[in-house]
């Protein structure tokens, strides 16, 4: 795979090109350096589907100064939370620690003011994964520190016997609301999605509007139509398959149309808020 393909959405060199932070986990790289990473379909479906330049936001705000959330804020046009194999530690929504969970506090003191910030100025966020459940407990909501062990609920984590490829194929259908931001996008009742995860909403956050669900109960997809702002979280990986899925493709589409039109280089206007 090339490191940075072109983007399918031409952007003339006089225009205005609208800046997506991206959420970054931090890792130590052979128990020696530290690194904050992100996988590259999240960068390759924001320049090639969404027409904009992502930038990652590493996870550090424990070491900025004071004000550099702002700061940060004041720089962007939009904002991607992505998957990762870490959780939000359960002490964010008044939970308890638990043995084997995976956690990555330096996101978590990232990303949640990063959302607060956004949702409240009218920044446009779109949330993948781990992301829709930052963006639920960062407003508010709590979640199910293990989701398999939940009554009436299956394992949504991925088989690890399987090649890593295989794994993010989809997999299960979501039922999608006739009301809410993900109705507008993909007009569809049904649709089959790929979810990767251990962890998922309990309690909506205050506002949330639920878009989705699983045929076991579980909340796929939410948005906040009192919010300024597009706000879409999604379950699912829809990064992974922007460039062959048509839906995938009219999220991240969806994304950066209001991301333009907050960033006003999009003189048409977009997708701007959840309850237009």
């Amino acid at each position: 795979m090339p490191i940075v393909r072109a983007m399918t959405v031409p952007v003339p060199p006089s225009a205005l090109v609208p800046i997506v932070g991206v959420s970054a986990c931090r890792r130590t790289w052979e128990d020696t350096f530290v690194v904050h990473w992100v996988m590259q379909r999240n960068l390759e479906a924001i320049l090639e589907a969404s027409g904009c330049v992502p930038l990652a936001v590493p996870a550090m705000a424990r070491h900025f100064p004071d004000g550099a959330i702002d700061s940060i804020l004041d720089r962007l046009d939009g904002l991607l939370l992505t998957g990762s194999p870490s959780n939000v530690e359960p002490h964010h929504y008044g939970a308890e620690p638990f043995e084997g969970d995976l956690n990555d506090p330096d996101r978590d003191a990232t990303t949640l003011p990063l959302i607060r910030g956004a949702v409240r100025r009218g920044i446009p966020v779109l949330a993948i994964c781990r992301g829709i459940q930052e963006l639920n407990v960062a407003m508010g909501g709590s979640l199910y520190g293990k989701l398999h062990e939940a009554p009436g609920h299956r394992d949504h984590r991925s088989d690890k016997t399987r090649p890593r490829g295989v794994r993010s194929a989809r997999e299960h259908p979501v039922a999608i609301s006739g009301q809410g931001l993900l109705r507008r996008i993909i007009d569809a009742d049904r649709i089959v999605v790929n979810t990767l995860h251990a962890q998922g909403i309990r309690e909506p956050a205050p506002g949330a509007r639920i878009n989705a669900v699983s045929d076991d109960g579980v909340i796929e997809a939410i948005d906040f139509p009192e919010s300024p702002g597009f706000v879409l979280g999604v379950q699912w990986h829809p990064e992974i398959t922007h460039d062959t899925d048509e839906n995938s493709h009219a999220l991240f589409e969806a994304f950066g149309a209001a991301v333009r039109a907050y960033a006003g280089a999009d003189a048409a206007g977009g997708l701007l808020t959840a309850a237009e």
